[in-house]
């Protein structure tokens, strides 16, 4: 696992470069919709991480946001988002992050998350624990993270995002938003999930919830999580899966709590009553 580990770092590093080189500079902006946006940037990034990967382990198979699956007969799957908070890069506003994840047969067994804004590389092997370094000092300042232990919902610190079909749809997260905000301390809306579960996972946050984010917003952070010790479900509080489309987060003490307040939400009992028949 060590060497996958180097190589998604070393990926991670790099596109981070990118990143930062391009930060203030976009010149091109497309949209995928009315607000989801795509950068020259993000393709030069992933472009960058596909070249790392396949050059080192050519019959992996890939799943990246920009590029789509590329197919494979091995067992791995590496899952890549190579710019994580376009929305808030392409407005030069410094929340964004590489996230680099490794899938073994369904299980993600790796995960690598760089914020290059802050010099902030987040590892994870399955099984191994959650670590934090500064990227041009990896083993050096190398140390161990773990989630919070904030025990109530009233004085905890959660982070959620909306989703990009907000303008048309009416599962729109705002409900819960609102029934959260009344409960939790703050809530806190930066614009990218692989790092609100980050800190999540170095106990900045307390616990983070979304709807309809895809496996490469995930899948490195929910393995960061659950290494620093915290918990990761979909909203119902059963097991979580990287392609179901929503996933909640926390210390694990919090966990409950905040399943209760999402079954505030008329919308998400009605389904859970249909998926309970």
């Amino acid at each position: 696992m060590e060497s996958y580990t180097q190589v998604a770092i070393q990926a991670a590093l790099k596109a981070g470069e990118i990143l930062i080189q391009h930060a203030g500079k976009v010149k091109k902006i497309g949209y995928k919709n009315e607000v989801n946006l795509v950068t020259e940037v993000d393709w030069l990034s992933e472009e960058a991480i596909i070249k790392m990967i396949k050059s080192k382990f050519p019959h992996h198979g890939i799943l990246t946001e920009e590029s789509g699956t590329e197919k494979s007969d091995s067992a791995y799957k590496w899952i890549i988002d190579p710019l994580d908070g376009t929305t808030n890069y392409a407005h030069n506003f410094p929340i964004f992050c590489v996230s680099i994840a490794l899938e073994k047969e369904r299980n993600i067994v790796l995960g690598v998350v760089y914020n290059p804004n802050l010099d902030e590389l987040f590892t994870a092997e399955k099984g191994k624990g959650a670590f934090l370094s500064n990227g041009k000092e990896t083993e050096k300042s190398k140390r161990r993270i773990r989630v919070s232990q904030t025990a109530e919902l009233s004085q905890s610190l959660l982070a959620t995002g909306f989703p990009y079909d907000i303008r048309t749809s009416q599962e729109d997260n705002l409900n819960h938003f609102a029934n959260f905000y009344k409960r939790a301390q703050a809530i806190r809306r930066a614009g990218s999930a692989a790092l609100d579960l980050c800190y999540l996972a170095m106990g900045r946050f307390d616990g983070f919830w979304e709807l309809k984010l895809s496996p490469w917003d995930m899948a490195a952070g929910s393995l960061l999580v659950t290494e620093a010790g915290g918990k990761v479900t979909n909203f119902s509080g059963k097991p979580f899966d990287i392609y179901s489309k929503e996933i909640l987060a926390s210390n694990g003490k919090i966990h409950q709590q905040m399943i209760e307040v999402l079954k505030c939400n008329a919308r998400f009992a009605i389904r859970e009553n249909q998926q309970g028949k």
